[in-house]
């Protein structure tokens, strides 16, 4: 019997059911399908760390297959075409993957087992919780955080981890390609790399080595990479990295260190995160409406040459200038700066809160697409923020997060001062009389 397994958003094999349940066979394949960004919002494909953190990423998975007797086959294409391709050249008898947010990968699971001859099976995806335990919570799931956190804390725990297999079955015979090398290396403002060690050597870090997590309250609010924020999130966006794993760390540390708020914000953060996941499967395509689930009424403009200065980091705004160029060199930008870029881009320079989303998504290194476009709807109103969206003082920002503009200064955020507006000849109306 030979399945395969199609990889996503879960790069790694400990605590993987989903390849332990394909793994019962004779041989299997396992296939990456490389992301690809469709045109959206004036933005097209991955930026260049996203690009190199996906490619390391999977160079490390690569390497520790081939240590459980295993290779991976990377290629590109629509899982829709390639898939079906591989299951008649290689004769697979069954197909397995893990369930992924967003509704172009769900609507891309479910053309795929129509044009499939043989069972597809789809497997829980990098969550804290099963699908059954979060539906026993409620017959709806709660359409603001803060009661699904309650809820949660009464009536839920983390899941156990899975084991790591220690041999797969041999691979099918394909014609494996080599991975190819990363477009560039990781900036030394955020010097990290993918893969699955480098993820547990960060949680080791953060959570044993520097006691990181002991002050995480008080330093995660900070503009700097690695400087107060534990940056689990690219391991955990990819799937390099379990959050179940993180979970069960911090439990332990707590039993060995003892619990305070700063161990208890790391696991309300890892909610937030499965919150998003849980309500970008119910919200399916409305996650990309300007108006959000219940199509409000949302007012907004585009002016494109407003939206190529954000892009750029050449707004009249420091702070945001500089964590865009932050973004766009390391891949990375901190909560709080995410929070502060998008309130411009959405009340200070009106326009559309999809376009500054699908910028971040993009360059991120750490793009989740429930996290991504929940959050943004969130700062613009249209989500679940039960106040109806959260318009930021930049200067007040400023002057609390970089008061000497430290920051600012570094990523070359103070530019020259332009006009708001541009009127040009084509801006004036021909007059009645004609030209």
């Amino acid at each position: 019997m030979r399945n395969l397994y199609w990889f996503r958003n879960d790069l790694r094999l400990h605590d993987h059911p989903g390849v332990l349940e394909a793994a019962q066979c004779d041989e299997l394949l396992l296939v990456y399908l490389w992301p690809r960004q469709r045109p959206w919002c004036n933005t097209q494909g991955l930026g260049e760390q996203r690009t190199r953190f996906v490619t390391e990423s999977l160079q490390a998975l690569n390497a520790e297959l081939q240590g459980v007797g295993q290779r991976l086959l990377v290629l590109q294409g629509s899982a829709e075409l390639v898939i079906p391709d591989l299951v008649r050249d290689y004769n697979i008898h069954a197909v397995h993957t893990s369930q992924a947010t967003g509704s172009y990968e769900q609507n891309t699971i479910a053309t795929l087992g129509k044009r499939l001859d043989v069972p597809l099976s789809v497997h829980r995806g990098n969550t804290l919780f099963s699908k059954g335990a979060v539906a026993s919570l409620s017959t709806t799931l709660a359409r603001t955080f803060s009661p699904f956190r309650r809820k949660v804390e009464k009536h839920l725990t983390a899941d156990s981890e899975t084991p790591t297999p220690v041999r797969l079955p041999p691979p099918v015979g394909a014609d494996f390609h080599k991975i190819p090398a990363a477009p560039c290396k990781p900036h030394l403002a955020m010097p990290i790399r993918g893969g699955a060690d480098a993820g547990k050597r960060r949680l080791r870090q953060f959570l044993r080595e520097d006691g990181g997590i002991r002050e995480y309250k008080e330093t995660r609010n900070g503009l700097d990479p690695l400087d107060g924020s534990s940056t689990l999130s690219p391991w955990l966006a990819n799937g390099s990295l379990s959050v179940r794993t993180v979970a069960a760390t911090i439990t332990e540390h707590e039993k060995e260190f003892g619990a305070n708020e700063s161990t208890y914000w790391l696991y309300f953060e890892l909610l937030w995160r499965e919150f998003f996941y849980w309500r970008a499967l119910e919200d399916g395509d409305a996650l990309f409406r300007a108006g959000g689930r219940d199509s409000a009424v949302y007012r907004c403009t585009f002016e494109p040459r407003n939206y190529a200065r954000w892009c750029a980091g050449d707004t009249n705004f420091p702070l945001v200038n500089a964590l865009m160029h932050q973004l766009v060199e390391t891949g990375w930008m901190s909560n709080r700066g995410r929070q502060i870029a998008a309130s411009c881009l959405i009340h200070d320079l009106g326009i559309d809160w999809r376009y500054g989303a699908a910028f971040f998504e993009k360059h991120l290194i750490d793009y989740d697409v429930g996290s991504n476009y929940g959050n943004w709807q969130y700062i613009a109103g249209v989500g679940s923020d039960p106040r109806g969206g959260r318009a930021f003082n930049l200067e007040k920002q400023s002057n609390t997060y970089d008061p000497d503009g430290l920051f600012t200064a570094k990523w070359d955020g103070f530019r020259p001062k332009q006009p708001d507006y541009v009127t040009d000849a084509a801006d004036w109306p021909i007059s009645p009389s004609g030209i």
